[in-house]
């Protein structure tokens, strides 16, 4: 099975993830927080140093579990940043 080569958009959502993890994850060893949720130490140094941009949801799900972050915050501090843009009017309001 071929993988499709991962976006640039889809590298950076997963550097992202790992630095939010390793912060998360503080003075913990990494054996430590990778028993905790379930996996090696090596998925999570994987998962950490961007070599695994996307993990399986239930690997995420257990990391924060074990760090004590809610999927929530996880999808909200990995999300790409967009500028802000201004409101556009509701076409049924406007009518």
């Amino acid at each position: 099975m071929v993988r499709t080569p991962l976006t640039p958009e889809e590298r950076e959502r997963g550097e992202r993830l790992g630095r939010l993890l390793r912060e998360a994850r503080g003075v913990r060893s990494m054996t430590d927080v990778a028993a905790s949720a379930g996996i090696s130490a090596e998925t999570l140094r994987k998962i950490e140093t961007g070599r695994a941009p996307t993990p399986a949801f239930f690997t995420v799900a257990a990391l924060a579990g074990a760090l004590g972050l809610s999927m929530d915050e996880l999808i909200g501090r990995c999300a790409p940043e967009t500028p802000d843009v201004p409101d556009t009017p509701d076409a049924s309001i406007a009518a």
